[in-house]
C-alpha cells in the first residue's frame, strides 16, 4: 500500500483556512517550546516540577544527577521560554512550572508516552 497520494489534488478551502491560521500563530515560539523539552534533561526537570509544585536547584541537581551549574543552566532555559518561574528565598533558588497550562502540557506528554509504550508492546 502506497502511503502518499497517487494523484495531485487538494481542497482549496481547507488549505487556505490552515494557511491563514498559520499566519496568525507564532510557529517559531511553538517550535522553541518543543525543542527545549526535546532535551531529556530538561524534560526530566519539567516532569520533576510537575510531580512537586516547587523544587530548589539543589533538589533538581540531585534528581537529575548533575552539578548545580548544570541544573541551573537547564532551569534558566525553562524560565526563559516561559515554562518555569523562579523565586529566591534567602540563599536558595526555587523553581516551579509557570502555570496550569504548562502542567497540563507535561501531563499530556506523560499520558501520551504511556499509551504509546503500551501500544508498541501489544
Amino acid at each position: 500500500m502506497k502511503d502518499s497520494c497517487e494523484v495531485y489534488c487538494y481542497d482549496e478551502q481547507k488549505v487556505r483556512k490552515v494557511q491563514d491560521a498559520l499566519r496568525q500563530h507564532d510557529i517559531q515560539s511553538m517550535v522553541k517550546t518543543f525543542k527545549v523539552l526535546a532535551d531529556e534533561t530538561r524534560m526530566k526537570i519539567a516532569f520533576a516540577l510537575f510531580e512537586e509544585d516547587e523544587l530548589c536547584v539543589c533538589d533538581v541537581a540531585n534528581i537529575i544527577g548533575s552539578s548545580l551549574a548544570t541544573a541551573s543552566h537547564h532551569l534558566r532555559m525553562l524560565k526563559q521560554l516561559g515554562l518555569a518561574k523562579f523565586r529566591k528565598e534567602g540563599k536558595l533558588a526555587f523553581y516551579s512550572l509557570e502555570d496550569d497550562r504548562v502542567r497540563q502540557f507535561i501531563q499530556l506528554a506523560s499520558t501520551h508516552s504511556k499509551e504509546w509504550v503500551a501500544h508498541a508492546t501489544t
